[in-house]
């Protein structure tokens, strides 16, 4: 295989693993510690996401318990969480930070919907930019003869099949998240 495939490959594989992150931070209904990836505590003048101060454990299906290493940044903790957008309001027992999840109503499961599609169109949108941007590689590289008519025909085949199959992997993603939300 032709070095420009396998390094747009390896960059469409960079945009599934992504598309997977994004996936595990919207927040369906179930205690998931990603919902905090993005939650930064101001720790001593520091930005520090949480995961750094405490122990993140989901207790029951709907509970996350954050527990700091340092109690005395319980407060930080919290106020970080209140501040941040995950809309939930954390219960503070002096040791521990419970979050419970509520059950989702039909308007905001649909509306995770929208936005777990969003980000796969996003994702299809970067797929179609590696895959023009390897099509202008090779097109440089048959101007200055490096490759034949016959080869850029053959490459132009390969990344096509490549950005189609890695566009299928993205909507079979998006139809298991969807599935996942709808269902909770």
């Amino acid at each position: 295989m032709n070095e420009q495939i396998k390094n747009a490959q390896g960059k469409m594989e960079k945009c599934i693993k992504s598309l997977e992150h994004e996936f595990s931070t919207v927040r369906a209904g179930r205690a998931n510690p990603a919902v905090l990836d993005k939650v930064l505590v101001d720790y001593y003048g520091t930005p520090t996401p949480v995961q750094q101060m405490a122990a993140i454990s989901v207790a029951e299906a709907r509970v996350l318990v954050i527990q700091p290493w340092d109690m005395s940044q319980l407060k930080a903790i919290e106020k970080a969480i209140l501040t941040s957008d995950i809309g939930i309001n954390p219960t503070n027992d002096g040791k521990v930070l419970r979050l419970a999840f509520p059950q989702p109503t039909e308007d905001r499961r649909k509306e995770l919907v929208k936005q777990v599609k969003k980000f796969g169109e996003e994702a299809k949108v970067t797929m179609r930019n590696i895959r023009r941007d390897t099509l202008e590689k090779f097109k440089t590289m048959k101007k200055n003869n490096e490759i034949t008519e016959d080869d850029m025909k053959g490459y132009e085949k390969d990344i096509q099949k490549l950005t189609d199959k890695f566009c299928e992997d993205i909507d079979a993603a998006v139809a298991d998240k969807e599935k996942e939300i709808m269902s909770i």
